[in-house]
């Protein structure tokens, strides 16, 4: 699943800003239970049946540590895509990719701010990389640029007027706090006439701005918020942008005219970034030409810069950062310590000389679970014939940069390898192989934490577009004796973890196509290196991918299209839940 964007671009989320994130009520921990499954597991040959025995084979596979995190456009990625294509053609499946293959390979391209870009503020020039950072997409020159204080985000009272920015640098402050972190989303929606925006930010950010970022180079889509570079300075650097204190200022306080030139390197990702897309026919002459699609996304986040010791960050995050990432920079109070220190201490003495260093973030359950259960969906339809088999078309695709900001879902659907208005409805599986007790799924919308249990399910979108998708997929769980109790506290309007907005299927919401997003949440491996096949509950992933299969084949088997009766969103607008 896709991190939220809490930074001024949406295009990576620092850990330090999750850090200062609003502290929720601490979660309950409930222990973790003794592993059970092994660090490596042979793969066996799959049947049609989904079955908790394949996909554990499949997964131990898809998110091994030979496929190095399967970040998109590295070649860990392409040997996770390539793993795919070979089962979806041993299934019988017909490709929908390009040119006969079942590949849509995306334009995906980094772009670098090279170190030789200067800022100079009167005699004064900023120190890149520690001073400030930029996201730029193209290069800038800039001679003697106004530059206005626009006040404290956060503070619409104080904010500058829409007049004062135009043709100015416009510099905002961050409040301490929470709030502050909060507020960096909206700045670049603020000062649309102004040449460029600038926040003041702690100093630590600095670091994952001058990273690479990618994107997906696709004139025909340039998304809101595209053209403008958007500055990063620090506290030290913008001081030298105004004369007095910056605590001080009052909005529309003028600055010291700033020159800029910023150089931006542009070149292709290393290894092709691609979606797999395969095509199950319908058996109905007349409904064939129309398309239930299932997904997951095929990418992770790769290898981490430095190795860690694996078992220690696992005790550690489960007491102390439940969510994973979405806890990042919390610290152990010293009783949390204490339960951290007892743990793996345990753990040490009852598995002695098998502490590892782990740099490779294997994605098993995020997305490995979601993309070998459309896998295991996929050869259970395939093997349908005759009256069973569905009678519209079944679209599988495995998305590419999800983790990246959706970016092979958005490619996918804006260059749809069948015609667009023809999906009549897009189920998603992200992260659909915990929800455990032990896991804290995610967080209520009014505070305190969700955990799993034996029938949990999380559905996310089901009613937003379709009434009636929504009915028909609880129709299902009942009639059919899945037996699932679904939880929809992460679907509330106004949820501050957004999770609507944050996986492939919005790109599909985003175009008025009805969708359902099953996940079982998150847990205290999320985005982390332990993320890993030992702890996925196999037989509960089975019985998800069991209700998304009958869902889908129920969708498919309708005799009219689900019925989209709610507003349909701007599919070149931000997204809100």
């Amino acid at each position: 699943m896709n991190r939220p964007f809490l930074v001024v671009l949406a295009s990576l989320l620092p850990a330090v800003l999750a850090a200062q994130a609003a502290e929720p009520p601490a979660p309950t921990i409930v222990p973790l239970p003794p592993t059970a499954l092994p660090l490596k597991h042979a793969a066996e040959p799959t049947s049609a049946d989904i079955s908790a025995k394949d996909l554990m084979s499949r997964l131990y596979v898809f998110s091994d540590d030979s496929m190095m995190g399967r970040e998109a456009g590295t070649p860990g990625n392409v040997k996770g895509t390539d793993y795919i294509a070979a089962e979806v053609k041993r299934f019988g499946l017909k490709p929908a990719g390009d040119d006969g293959t079942f590949f849509q390979t995306i334009p995906l391209k980094t772009r670098t701010v090279d170190s030789s870009s200067t800022i100079t503020a009167g005699a004064a020039s900023l120190a890149f990389g520690t001073e400030w950072a930029v996201r730029a997409t193209t290069p800038m020159q800039q001679t003697d640029l106004p530059v206005v204080f626009g006040g404290v985000l956060g503070d619409s009272a104080s904010l500058i007027a829409g007049d004062q920015a135009s043709g100015k640098l416009v510099v905002y402050l961050t409040p301490e706090g929470p709030a502050g972190m909060r507020s960096l989303r909206s700045a670049t929606r603020l000062a649309q006439s102004a040449t460029m925006v600038a926040v003041v930010t702690p100093d630590e950010i600095l670091g994952f701005f001058r990273r690479p970022s990618t994107f997906v180079d696709d004139p025909s889509n340039v998304r809101p918020g595209g053209g403008r570079p958007t500055l990063l300075l620090t506290r030290t650097g913008a001081a030298k942008l105004f004369d007095g204190p910056l605590d001080q200022l009052t909005a529309g306080a003028a600055g010291k005219p700033v020159s800029v030139d910023f150089k931006v390197n542009v070149e292709p990702v290393a290894s092709p970034a691609r979606n797999v897309v395969a095509i199950l026919p319908g058996s109905d002459g007349k409904l064939k030409g129309e398309y239930v699609a299932v997904g997951a996304h095929n990418d992770h986040i790769g290898v981490q810069r430095q190795a860690v010791d694996h078992d220690s960050l696992r005790f550690y995050n489960h007491v102390v950062r439940p969510g994973g990432a979405e806890d990042n920079g919390k610290q152990a109070t010293p009783e949390q310590q204490q339960e951290v220190n007892a743990q793996l201490a345990a753990w040490r003495e009852a598995h002695p000389n098998t502490s590892r260093a782990d740099s490779i973030s294997n994605g098993a359950d995020d997305d490995g679970s979601g993309s070998v259960s459309v896998l295991e969906i996929a050869e259970k339809m395939a093997s349908l014939k005759g009256k069973n088999a569905p009678k519209r078309s079944i679209l599988f695709v495995w998305h590419v940069g999800e983790e990246k900001g959706l970016l092979g879902s958005a490619y996918f659907t804006d260059h749809p390898t069948v015609p667009r208005d023809s999906i009549v409805a897009q189920l998603n599986m992200d992260m659909v192989g915990r929800g455990d007790a032990w896991d804290v799924t995610g967080q209520a919308k009014q505070g305190g934490a969700l955990h799993g249990n034996e029938n949990y399910l999380q559905l996310v979108g089901s009613r937003r577009l379709s009434t009636e998708l929504g009915d028909l997929i609880e129709k299902v769980n009942a009639e059919d004796h899945h037996g699932f109790v679904f939880d929809y506290s992460m679907d509330a309007n106004g949820h501050p973890q957004n999770i609507y907005c944050r996986s492939d299927h919005y790109e599909y919401a985003r175009y008025g196509i009805p969708i359902t997003f099953f996940t079982t949440g998150g847990h205290s491996d999320y985005h982390q290196v332990t993320d890993e096949p030992e702890y996925i509950d196999y037989p509960h992933m089975a019985r998800v991918d069991n209700l998304v299969e009958d869902i889908a084949l129920h969708v498919a088997n309708l005799n009219h299209r689900v019925v989209v009766d709610q507003p349909k969103p701007d599919p070149h607008g931000a997204c809100r839940q």
